[in-house]
């Protein structure tokens, strides 16, 4: 299969970044050292090429409420300018897929235009479960990203980065807002409108910028020569990681629900909408679960990974969804699936590494949190 390229690839590889394949696409993996990139963000700001996530726009005279039928998160919490994070899930309550959604408000058509991001691996499905459960509300769905470049601006300096660039201050932008500005690129192309987002996937302050394949170029090339930290899939890993942030397909997948997961805030029972799901996550609720996600800390320096056994004397209990080194707490840590009865933070389980076990113990999440200014 021929794997997709983003607009940046050209200057990925030109700096000497190690390409991989990655749902569907040749995508960066690491620029200098996975450590290096990683603690950038976490001290200073570092810049992500995620073109490859999906991006979908919903219009129709009623898309909210058409939309609020496919995800348990009240949509009607935001309006205008703002976004929510939420989830398609099955009827029995499984996530389908993790996702953000943006409110565009209203066109000039008096159309409501809700832009989805969703991940690269899942936008087929995504959009074809869309358009099953929407053809008949006469809601349009089409590709809002029209070949250009998502880049991620992430870090505790980020918004000073962007706002150099930009020319603007984004200090009223809050968390989970947009809005499109114009931005400042050269002098072939000298001006472009951007959708920025205050969203992110590392568990620091950061932006999130769409916008054409030129202008992208040109803006990477300006970040990385006023010596911005480019980051390759490998920190973003560890840095989702260590702010408990969930993978699709790790974490999250048809055979988990958002209270397994740990994602009951998403789920708004009390309003009078249904959605698909809503009659599984009822029951849930009422019964309780039986399974739940839950952070390890490593006793030892062995680290554990995706589908490593957990072990309570002698039982095996449950599994591994990720696992890595943490950069920031010098630390082994993990995210698994174990019993509820076996859940208490401080409870001390055994991984299974090859054909060895190694000590860990239950931490709370997230286990680590940026520090507030």
């Amino acid at each position: 299969m021929t794997l997709k390229k983003t607009p940046l690839f050209e200057q990925c590889e030109k700096i000497g970044c190690k390409m991989v394949p990655f749902a569907g696409w040749e995508m960066p993996m690491q620029f200098s050292s996975l450590i290096k990139e990683h603690e950038e963000v976490r001290k200073n700001a570092g810049v992500f090429d995620i073109s490859h996530m999906g991006i979908l726009l919903l219009e129709g005279k009623n898309a909210k409420e058409a939309l609020q039928t496919m995800v348990p998160t009240d949509l009607f919490r935001i309006g205008e300018g703002e976004a929510c994070y939420s989830v398609f899930l099955n009827q029995n309550g499984g996530i389908i897929d993790d996702l953000i959604i943006y409110d565009l408000g209203v066109n000039n058509e008096d159309k409501e235009q809700l832009v989805l991001v969703i991940n690269a691996g899942t936008t087929d499905c995504d959009r074809q479960w869309l358009e099953s459960n929407l053809k008949s509300k006469n809601i349009s769905i089409s590709d809002y990203k029209q070949g250009g470049s998502l880049i991620a601006i992430q870090g505790p300096n980020s918004r000073k980065v962007l706002e150099e660039i930009c020319n603007e201050s984004l200090l009223q932008l809050p968390r989970f807002s947009h809005r499109r500005i114009q931005l400042k690129t050269n002098q072939d192309y000298p001006t472009s409108s951007i959708f920025i987002a205050r969203t992110g996937y590392t568990g620091e302050d950061g932006f999130e910028c769409l916008l054409p394949p030129n202008s992208a170029q040109s803006i990477w090339e300006t970040l990385i020569n006023k010596d911005l930290q480019p980051c390759g899939l490998g920190a973003r890993d560890t840095l989702r990681l260590e702010a408990a942030m969930h993978l699709y397909g790790n974490e999250i997948n048809t055979e988990t629900t958002p209270f397994e997961a740990g994602l009951g805030w998403l789920v708004n029972l009390e309003m009078p909408s249904d959605f698909i799901g809503r009659q599984a996550l009822e029951k849930q609720a009422k019964e309780g679960i039986r399974k739940k996600l839950i952070g390890l800390q490593m006793e030892t320096r062995a680290i554990a990974r995706k589908g490593h056994k957990i072990m309570k004397d002698l039982e095996d209990i449950g599994h591994i969804t990720s696992g890595s080194w943490s950069p920031t707490l010098k630390k082994a840590i993990a995210l698994a699936y174990i019993p509820i009865e076996f859940s208490e933070v401080g409870t001390e389980l055994q991984v299974q590494i090859r054909n060895k076990e190694e000590m860990a113990t239950i931490v709370k999440k997230p286990f680590y949190k940026k520090s507030k200014v």
